[in-house]
């Protein structure tokens, strides 16, 4: 079975406190905390890239994986904030964990590109052509953020999360993924950086009420795909991790599944909305924490602009 053998994160030291946008902000503790569940966000300064968080979360998996860089086969990156167009930051972060001669590239999904990423590597990893596989999940998301809409520069941190992949006769692993995705309501959700848009213009853009009704839509429907598809149900869970974009979407997502809250990991006020980097963020804090024990039964759920959303089930 295709199984993470490592997986690790980082996060910045540095944040942002909800207060702290009081000051430049027509905006309050209250009302953010009310409408998002964030308290806080991490935010990378300047000169901490998207490929350096990355450096830093596979060199945690790498060591708990008990393997060198150069025993990685390929590297693939999700993010929506790369350190550029091209080369993908996959590339960047080979070069930065002295790995040659192998293939890397970036998927971009929005939030759900490490669950849209996990099922590309498997895939790879079935065909027996590759043993070990680093997946990444990464933001610098504050790097795009417009200072001066508070409907999404609240929301946003950067993190990165990574996982060596493998396949082996373990009955621990990855036992269904589903993804989908809409491209026609790639309007209500996007970062304005590209062809379609002039140099200087950039920001997050987001239909905030129509994103949310959409996520919570998706975000249940992607449980239950993924559920499905591995012939469980919602009472075999022993945990869901979902995407940590809002609370109340995620609240939502637990009601319709009927899992009780205790089940729920929620970091949402430690990190803000870390996109692509917040299940594998999650998924190491949990494991550090002690709450992962063999063979508990994971729901990793997310959506994102694009719109795409992913469900992943995990015997742990």
């Amino acid at each position: 079975m295709v199984r993470f053998l490592g997986i690790g994160s980082y996060a910045p030291e540095s944040f942002l406190k909800n207060e702290d946008f009081e000051k430049f902000m027509d905006t309050s503790d209250n009302w953010i905390t009310e409408r998002s569940g964030i308290k806080k966000r991490r935010i990378a300064p300047p000169e901490i890239t998207t490929s350096d968080i990355a450096h830093l979360a596979s060199l945690k998996a790498l060591k708990k994986a008990g393997l060198r860089a150069e025993d990685l086969d390929m590297v693939i990156i999700a993010t929506s904030s790369p350190d550029s167009l091209t080369p993908s930051t996959a590339c960047i972060l080979s070069a930065k964990l002295g790995i040659k001669n192998k293939p890397c590239f970036d998927i971009s999904a929005a939030c759900p590109g490490f669950i849209y990423a996990v099922e590309v590597a498997r895939g790879l990893l079935e065909t027996g052509d590759y043993r070990y596989i680093l997946v990444v999940g990464v933001e610098s998301g504050s790097k795009f953020i417009d200072w001066e809409d508070r409907g999404t520069a609240v929301l946003f941190g950067d993190a990165g999360g990574a996982a060596v992949m493998t396949k082996d006769d373990s009955e621990r692993g990855i036992l269904a993924t589903f993804i989908s995705g809409d491209g026609t309501l790639a309007d209500l959700l996007k970062i304005e950086v590209g062809t379609a848009y002039p140099i200087g213009s950039w920001g997050v853009r987001m239909k905030g009420r129509e994103v949310f009704r959409n996520a919570v839509l998706q975000m249940g429907e992607a449980s239950i795909k993924a559920l499905e598809k591995a012939g469980l149900k919602p009472e075999d869970i022993s945990w869901l991790v979902p995407h940590q974009a809002n609370l109340r979407i995620i609240e939502a997502t637990r009601e319709r599944l009927n899992i009780p809250r205790e089940k729920v990991y929620v970091n949402i006020d430690e990190y803000g909305n870390t996109s692509a980097a917040s299940i594998p963020v999650a998924l190491d804090e949990m494991e550090e924490k002690g709450l992962l024990k063999e063979g508990d039964i994971v729901l990793a759920v997310s959506f994102g602009a694009g719109f795409t959303w992913g469900g992943m089930i995990i015997r742990w």
